[in-house]
């Protein structure tokens, strides 16, 4: 996911003559091994992931940066940076655009520096260079140039540094000046900064911040284990205030903590975070930070993320698939993240301070264009308590937001990045699959999303009036008009569930009914998705290559994709499209050509268009599910052949990887799932296509003490085939299986082949539903 922008030929364009599917794939030793997370996956090429301290979903990511300039550079660190700047407490992981960075911490010695300096010249400015880097899940540690030795955990809001100094002076710069720079930022970016010292030695303070998620506030509380000799406040332009002064307010201001005997025992922090206020900060300080034990604290991280990375374990495989595997699901838990204060008050998507009822939280960074799709069905297997926890705040914050059902909401502001408002098939998976939720609350405002084209807009859902009354959006009237047009029948799909749970049986029919919208975008004579202007003409130069028709050179017909990946987007009625495109060969053979066609792209392409087979793209995720709908045509050994490809050569147990922005989890998401032997085509039906299981066991926990054990004995690289499956010791033909059985429990055996059986879920009694039937 990234902003529009207009970008080079993906920096990876994998295999452009694609091989025939189940081509033999490389040989290597399966043996059982435990598997630690490697943390750095990701933090190279496009991952845009970070290697700090967290807790799963924690409100606190306290990470190095290396640089803030630069789109690799999203998460504020980049593998292969050779300097780091100091350690903020805030970050996104996996995002197309950057933000957060928040109370960045330097400790370091000799002369006072108050800025950075280029990452070129690391000599310039208060960087530096740095060695024996190590990351494990909830903590981390480095050896800085100056000397310093910094370690890094954390609990859910608090961040904890340990810097240990060679003996003599050292000091400690706290910079709010510091956050994620962008060509097209207009100044100013930072407002309503301070900083103050208080009687009891404590450092506050907090900003507002007009980066990507514009006015956003940050604040925060920061104790120190032992007493600085002297702080030096400094103010805009880096004026340093009087001597004595005890606060400083400006844009960018910043504070020096000096210690004429750094090294004489290691320095440690605490510092607690708080969107709300800067007592928020201090109330969730005083809660979780009861002791100076770093050891201990570091300790309750390491079990906390213990609990939850062993609720899957697998055997087989190669080493490196393993710590895949355990990277993967370590990047899924990241976010959501918590935004709720101990004492149960948020901001609101209306920009208020709202107060929880007792037991609920609130939470931030849900990328839901991205995550609907992978991520959030894999929580509702994996940790389906916090699915329920989630669900109801967003249900809380869709009805509180003046834009209705959330799209990309980072720290109380709606973004509307992406397109459409996919916080309701979240609601609807959710819905489908017995999660106890108040979802007639959120219908209100869904509601008027659908209906009140008054309602105003962001850039997410611009051209609704014309998506109810023609049809479609025109592509001469809004950018991306295509995708938006599937998108928002997919929206439609899942909120007439919303709405016949609210019992609005009329509504319902009318959002369903619209739901088939797709069809007016997706011209059958060519069998693509095309643009299609305001008098019903389709775009006559038509090339599935390009993004569009390109009146602007920003504008696009397709959202991050051309017109070979959209002709594929539509998720909740794939008998429908099949029927339009000409009946199941011509659909087989329309897949078969995407996977074959050759792999280039027109120079504006971006860069999110990445990990190319064929011209399927796996860097992005408009057609993530495009490999599973050979299933709803009777070919699920096509399936099977590409999904055991793309676990092989689209990640890496290496810095570059994920052949893509992480997109927080969604990608690693997509790994977990498909490497366990299915995927959720639609999240909605509540149900999973079977692919290729990369393991020869797979180990999930489950709620109330059940296990889902899948078995795939002497699975191996040359057995990517399903020849047969078994569920709990009976034979089992369909080539899918619902959510509802898989929390049960139990065993899935798959018996793996070399060679592919076309008989296996070939029947049309065996194929996946979809639009609530089957083809039978």
């Amino acid at each position: 996911m990234s902003k529009p922008r207009t970008g080079t030929v993906s920096r990876r364009t994998l295999l452009a003559s694609a091989a025939a599917l189940g081509a033999p794939l490389p040989a290597f030793a399966a043996r059982p091994a435990a598997a630690k997370a490697n943390l750095f996956i990701g933090t190279g090429g496009d991952g845009h992931t970070y290697p700090g301290a967290t807790l799963p979903g924690g409100m606190v990511q306290l990470s190095p940066d290396t640089d803030v300039e630069r789109w690799d550079t999203c998460s504020g660190y980049h593998h292969g940076d050779g300097s780091i700047m100091g350690f903020s407490h805030t970050h996104l992981s996996g995002t197309g655009i950057g933000d957060m960075l928040d109370v960045l911490v330097v400790p370091t010695r000799g002369p006072v520096q108050l800025l950075p300096g280029p990452l070129n010249n690391p000599d310039a400015g208060y960087r530096q260079r740095f060695s024996a880097e190590h990351a494990e899940p909830g903590y981390y540690r480095v050896a800085l140039e100056s000397g310093v030795r910094a370690e890094l955990t954390v609990t859910e809001r608090t961040g904890w540094h340990r810097y240990t100094f060679p003996a003599g002076a050292g000091h400690i710069l706290v910079d709010l000046s510091h956050l994620i720079l962008d060509k097209s930022d207009a100044a100013p970016l930072i407002d309503e900064a301070s900083l103050a010292v208080s009687a009891d030695g404590t450092l506050t303070g907090g900003r507002r911040v007009h980066r990507w998620a514009k006015g956003r506030r940050i604040h925060f509380a920061m104790q120190l284990s032992r007493k600085p000799d002297r702080v030096t406040l400094y103010g805009d332009d880096d004026a340093e205030q009087p001597a004595g002064a005890t606060a400083v307010q400006g844009k960018r201001v910043k504070a020096v903590l000096h210690y004429d005997d750094a090294g004489a025992k290691p320095v440690l922090i605490r510092c607690g975070i708080s969107a709300v206020d800067v007592d928020g900060a201090r109330r969730n300080l005083t809660a979780e930070a009861r002791h100076w034990n770093f050891d201990s604290v570091r300790r309750d991280a390491a079990r906390t993320w213990a609990r939850e990375l062993d609720a899957v374990t697998v055997e087989g495989g190669t080493p490196d698939q393993r710590t895949i595997m355990t990277s993967a699901l370590y990047h899924a838990l990241l976010a959501p993240t918590l935004f709720s204060d101990v004492d149960g008050r948020y901001v609101g998507m209306d920009r208020q301070v709202h107060t929880l009822p007792a037991g609920e939280r609130a939470y931030s960074t849900y990328s839901l264009w991205d995550t609907y799709r992978a991520l959030h069905p894999l929580l509702t297997i994996v940790a389906p308590d916090r699915v329920q926890s989630l669900v109801a705040d967003m249900i809380r914050q869709t009805a509180e937001s003046p834009l209705g059902p959330l799209v990309w909401p980072l720290q109380g502001v709606e973004t509307g990045t992406m397109i459409g408002w996919h916080a309701v098939p979240v609601l609807a998976e959710a819905q489908a699959k017995g999660i106890k939720a108040d979802y007639a609350a959120a219908w209100p405002n869904i509601a008027k999303r659908s209906f009140d084209f008054t309602m105003r807009d962001l850039d997410n859902s611009k051209g609704r009036d014309l998506y109810d009354a023609k049809g479609y959006v025109p592509a001469d009237k809004w950018f991306e008009s295509v995708s938006r047009t599937q998108e928002y029948a997919y929206d439609d799909w899942a909120s007439s569930k919303i709405a016949r749970a609210a019992g609005r049986t009329a509504e319902a029919d009318r959002l369903l009914k619209r739901s088939g919208n797709w069809r007016n975008v997706i011209d059958p004579a060519i069998g693509f998705a095309r643009p299609r202007f305001d008098d019903g003409t389709w775009w006559k130069d038509y090339d599935p290559i390009q993004l569009g028709h390109m009146p602007k050179p920003w504008w696009r017909d397709y959202t991050e994709a051309n017109g070979w990946q959209a002709t594929f987007l539509n998720q909740h009625d794939v008998y429908g499209l099949i029927a339009h495109m000409g009946g199941e060969r011509a659909f087989e053979a329309k897949l078969d050509a995407l996977f074959n066609a050759p792999s280039t792209l027109p120079k504006n392409a971006p860069p999110d268009i990445s990990g190319l087979v064929g011209q399927y793209a796996h860097g992005n995720e408009p057609d993530q599910h495009a490999a599973y709908l050979y299933a709803y045509v009777g070919a699920p050994w096509k399936t099977q052949g590409m999904v055991r490809r793309l676990l092989t050569e689209m990640y890496k147990n290496d810095p570059d990887g994920i052949i893509g922005n992480d997109d927080c989890g969604q990608m690693s998401a997509w790994f977990v799932l498909s490497s366990l032997g299915f995927y959720p085509v639609d999240p909605v039906e509540a149900v999973y296509v079977f692919g290729s299981p990369l393991f020869e066991r797979a180990t999930l926990t489950l709620p109330g003490g059940k296990r889902l054990v899948i078995d795939a004995p002497g699975n191996g690289p040359t057995t990517p085939y399903v020849k047969s499956v078994q569920w709990n010791g009976r034979p089992w033909t369909k080539s899918w299986i619902s959510h509802a059985d898989l929390v049960k429990g139990g065993r899935l055996t798959f018996t793996m082949s070399a060679t592919p059986e076309p008989g296996f879920g070939r029947a049309l009694a065996d194929r996946p539903p979809s639009f609530g039937r089957t083809p039978a």
